[in-house]
């Protein structure tokens, strides 16, 4: 037991002070997060739109994110991470407040659609910020710990939010999300100064990039767009979490908010207890990215087939082989996928690569309610978790082809240049 306490808290050491307080940070901002988890049932139970009105809603939700990452992205690499971050989460704040006072279909589209178009700008600003806060061999232990407070956050919010809803109704919700925003970018502000992107940047910018050194374009570098299909088929796979899951609680197993959000408080709770040792256990095996993307893709596939199991047989183990399965998966690859993709990107272009990077989950969140919510309201739940299960094999072939090409890859590489192949293919170890 006490080596297993050394090595959790070794796992944490190193890291700069502006990542422990931009964790901080963060973990306010997303235990303030309590709409978004409940935001189908609070259309189709508070507001009573029918599945396929909400389904459109959630569309505009996706539509806006996917906005929101294009434009952060391209606003990150002109006026830089930090303005971005601050501008967006700030008028977001207010915007969210104001969202309570929104009812009509239409209304919905349009105020959801500008809220997340000016949110989601701050996704690939706060990913760069990591570059600009953390040197290369630790990047991925700052995204862990990132994670962890966004998690640990994200588990707290839908408890609490399980509980205030069954109490008070949504509308406390969406102050809470509003005044949290707001609060946690302005002692963002308060508690971190603006870096130099390339205040970590060694002598030989070269070696420390993933991928052909030749490409210098994000639209010629095909493996990265394969990459960008897996996380793309991850994100539809991981947004029936908030989607589809809380409604099939319910109308299948008869389950209110409080016990859905007791659900997502375990996924919160295994994180904390075991992402940083599982990270740096990673680390010290020298994993590659493209085999735990591998690895995470079969676990979703996992953990939606279980689904397929009538639920009129077992009560509640499905529910929580499901949720635990699911979380496993963004251990073993989410930290990695903002690493990777972060490593590809060439100096200059990083807020394009990860603009991209985080476009893929707003396509998700675009396509997941509109064919999921859809499907169910024409079929049942049972055909969506083989549609699930199909992308979840999907995800699954295309990392085989990510592993492949990065094989290929380095030895072409190899043959090519008198320099490490290890600077093609990123590993754990490495960051």
């Amino acid at each position: 037991m006490r080596d297993l306490y050394a090595n959790y808290i070794r796992s944490f050491k190193g890291l700069p002070k502006e990542i422990w307080l931009l964790s901080l940070v963060t973990f306010i901002n997303r235990a303030g997060t309590m709409v978004i988890p409940f935001l189908s049932k609070y259309l189709n139970e508070d507001l009573e739109f029918a599945k396929d009105e909400v389904a459109w809603i959630l569309v505009c939700f996706g539509i806006g994110s996917m906005i929101g990452s294009y434009l952060g992205g391209r606003l990150t690499d002109k006026v830089g991470y930090y303005k971005v971050m601050v501008v967006s989460m700030l008028i977001a704040g207010t915007l969210f407040i104001g969202l309570q006072f929104v009812a009509g279909f239409w209304g919905l589209c349009i105020s959801i659609l500008i809220l997340m178009s000016i949110a989601d700008m701050f996704r690939p600003a706060m990913f760069v910020s990591v570059k600009a806060y953390c040197p290369e061999k630790d990047r991925s232990r700052a995204i862990s710990l990132v994670r962890l407070a966004i998690n640990l956050g994200f588990g707290m919010g839908p408890f609490f939010a399980g509980w205030l809803i069954v109490n008070s109704g949504y509308i406390t919700l969406f102050w809470i999300d509003g005044i949290t925003a707001i609060a946690s970018i302005l002692l963002f502000m308060v508690l971190i100064k603006p870096k130099d992107i390339n205040a970590y940047q060694t002598e030989k910018p070269d070696l420390i990039q993933a991928g052909n050194p030749s490409i210098t374009n994000v639209f010629q570098d095909r493996l990265y767009w394969i990459f960008l299909g897996i996380t793309f088929c991850m994100g539809m796979i991981f947004m029936q979490m908030f989607f589809t899951v809380p409604l099939f609680h319910e109308q299948s197993y008869g389950l209110d908010a409080f016990y859905t959000g007791i659900l997502f408080f375990m996924n919160g709770a295994i994180i904390v207890a075991i992402e940083m040792p599982v990270v740096y256990w990673l680390e010290k095996k020298k994993v590659p990215y493209s085999k735990l993307f591998l690895y995470s893709s079969a676990l979703m596939l996992m953990s939606f087939a279980v689904l397929l199991i009538d639920p009129s047989n077992i009560f509640s183990t499905v529910l929580v082989l499901n949720m635990f399965l699911i979380t496993i998966a963004e251990i073993i690859a989410f930290p990695f996928t903002n690493t990777f993709a972060m490593r590809r990107a060439k100096n200059g272009n990083e807020g394009r690569y990860m603009g991209l990077y985080t476009m893929t989950f707003s396509a998700a969140h675009i396509l997941c309610p509109l064919i999921s919510l859809n499907l169910i309201e024409k079929t049942n739940f049972h055909t969506n978790w083989w549609v699930v299960s199909g992308i979840g094999s999907l995800a699954v072939v295309l990392s085989l082809f990510l592993v492949k090409g990065i094989r290929e890859e380095q030895l072409q590489y190899e043959n090519n240049k008198d320099n490490s192949p290890d600077i093609l293919q990123p590993t754990v170890a490495e960051v």
